[in-house]
């Protein structure tokens, strides 16, 4: 699982039909402190998150393990919307 950052929305007229009424999200990972790591990312959204919103999202097989996407063609999802991080260092 990755910490994410929604930064965008993608919309595509034209996709696959398994992926008809998904949304469609621009994410960015981000460190536990909020610094951007790593690329872009669109990522398909099952818990109604928004532009600005720090997200939990899962890659690979567990995107398509996601509620929904058992036969999606999907290689990111967001499965959580984080309210707050704690770290004692």
């Amino acid at each position: 699982m990755l910490l994410a950052k929604v930064v965008g929305t993608v919309v595509a007229t034209r996709k696959d039909p398994r992926l008809v009424s998904s949304k469609l999200l621009v994410v960015r990972p981000i460190d536990p402190r909020g610094k951007a790591e790593g690329s872009h990312l669109v990522a398909v959204d099952t818990v109604q998150a928004g532009v600005g919103e720090t997200v939990l999202i899962v890659s690979g097989s567990s995107a398509r393990m996601a509620a929904g996407l058992k036969e999606c063609p999907v290689d990111a999802a967001i499965v959580g919307v984080i309210d707050a991080i704690e770290m004692n260092e």
